[in-house]
């Protein structure tokens, strides 16, 4: 690992270079979590300093608080929380059935009989999770992770069944729904019937218009780029649009880096308006995810 105490936090002039410029953002702002990620990313650093770091965000009910999602404060448990841990978790590696039975013990006792997780910032008020409507958007990223983790719990085949229906189903879907199918279409264990259904839900983004494809044209309409369907070249999403319409994506992606070094914050759909320190925090959360984006078209400089 890169000796970090000798990068400069207050150079004379700003670092050149997309990678540089970043690094400077993460060091000077994130906390301490973000941090070990960015240097197990991009700096050979290990994976257990990053898995230590996000135990303090654990809760004795195998989920995870403590505005681990930065968007929502407060020390309770929340799918929210428990589906970024599990994202953090897979990015390092430490997905293992040991910490998995954990968290789909906390999961069963938060969704629905059908298994699907409530949407994000419903249990923040106390209320019981099984009187709450399941979401998509909530329970088909944690579903996914889990699956490309190999993981096998009895709330996962009722969890799988209701994101399989509820993808399949999609006809006035929004960004956020979309994204969240593709992370379960991506890693679902029946690839045949995954295929069809991003066929499908490919045609239902292209027809609804709920992607940019062209970042430099005026009115387009609201929704996501092609990269933040297709995070990766392997992903189902990746055959929705041509080479160029996601090179256009990429560039636009890279362009959105700010004069510090950052990226800006996306909102987690349904989640209060963001906090200045909350901001803060999401922004370095979407800084990494930007540079992983690139890396994995091989876009990073």
């Amino acid at each position: 690992m890169a000796d970090i105490a000798a990068v400069p936090l207050t150079p004379a002039s700003p670092p050149r270079g997309t990678l540089a410029r970043a690094e400077r953002f993460v060091w000077l702002t994130a906390r301490v979590l973000e941090q070990r990620l960015f240097a197990r990313h991009f700096r050979d650093g290990a994976a257990g300093p990053v898995e230590t770091a996000l135990e303090a965000y654990r809760n004795d009910d195998g989920g995870y608080g403590h505005a681990l999602e930065p968007a929502l404060r407060g020390p309770a448990s929340l799918p929210a929380h428990t589906a970024r841990a599990l994202l953090v978790l897979d990015a390092v590696g430490r997905c293992d059935a040991r910490r998995a039975e954990d968290v789909c013990r906390y999961l069963t006792s938060v969704s629905t009989a059908e298994g699907a997780l409530p949407a994000v910032g419903t249990l923040a008020s106390g209320g019981g999770a099984a009187r709450l409507p399941g979401s998509l958007s909530a329970t088909a990223p944690v579903v996914g992770l889990l699956h490309r983790n190999e993981v096998w719990h009895p709330w996962l085949f009722r969890a799988t069944d209701f994101c399989r229906q509820a993808v399949e189903s999609l006809e006035a879907a929004r960004p956020g729904d979309v994204e969240a199918a593709v992370l379960f279409l991506d890693h679902a264990p029946d690839r045949t019937r995954a295929e069809a259904a991003a066929g499908r839900l490919g045609r239902l983004v292209r027809r609804e218009r709920l992607v940019v494809l062209d970042p430099d044209g005026s009115g387009h309409a609201p929704g996501a780029f092609p990269h933040d369907y297709a995070r990766t070249p392997d992903s189902l999403a990746r055959a929705w649009f041509t080479d160029a319409e996601t090179e256009r994506s990429l560039d636009a992606l890279a362009a959105a880096q700010q004069d510090d070094g950052g990226w800006p914050a996306r909102r987690l759909p349904g989640a209060p308006e963001l906090t200045p320190g909350a901001l803060l925090e999401s922004r370095c959360i979407a800084t990494i995810e930007a540079l992983r984006t690139l890396t994995a078209y091989g876009r990073l400089v």
